[in-house]
């Protein structure tokens, strides 16, 4: 190996060492991120809820309504069968629903609902200041559209869901539709401390 060759090697190498070898998620990667860092809100049996409930597990925190049709359905699919590819690991893995309708969405609804998913999910039931609150801090969209019929209506809402490693800092931002398997690999890199 000539000289030139040599110290190319070595530049090579040195700067190797200086990239920040940072995990590749298939998730929008959302560490340091100023907002959405906890919740105080309470589960469907009254008791208040936060991050630290949930201490040494990844948690995905999904914001719907039980009513939804499409999205709400789908992604807590996902993320049960992604809890289910993890394996062992999966048990690691907190799914947590927030519903941005507390009206219909009484905590007997929302029990049967999760459980229908996982019955290890935790279901959270705000009072309408109290999601007010909570989705601003989230950055979270949600709005009554009025249905055909007196009553009857639907909820637009954000459509992803907010993941945090075991030690409970916020990390990634999965969008809608992702699916299971970039889900479990998201997870899975969290849950090595990655």
């Amino acid at each position: 190996m000539n000289r030139r060759s040599f110290l190319a090697s070595a530049a090579a190498a040195v700067l190797a060492g200086c990239v920040d070898s940072k995990p590749q998620f298939k998730a929008v990667d959302l560490t340091g991120a100023d907002y959405a860092r906890d919740f105080q809100l309470p589960d469907v049996d009254g008791r208040m809820r936060s991050l630290k409930d949930f201490s040494g597990k990844a948690v995905v925190l999904f914001f719907g309504y039980t009513q939804c049709p499409d999205v709400c359905p789908t992604t807590m699919a996902e993320i049960a069968q992604a809890k289910q590819l993890l394996g062992a690991d999966g048990s690691r893995v907190q799914g947590v629903f927030v519903t941005v309708d507390p009206e219909r969405d009484t905590p007997q609804v929302l029990k049967a609902y999760v459980s229908n998913f996982d019955p290890n999910f935790v279901a959270l039931h705000p009072s309408p200041e109290q999601l007010a609150a909570v989705a601003k801090d989230f950055k979270v969209y949600y709005k009554k559209v009025d249905g055909k019929t007196p009553g009857s209506y639907t909820m637009d809402h954000s459509a992803a869901s907010y993941v945090y490693d075991p030690a409970g800092r916020l990390r990634l931002y999965t969008r809608y539709g992702s699916g299971a398997q970039a889900l479990a690999d998201d997870l899975k890199l969290l849950l090595a401390g990655k």
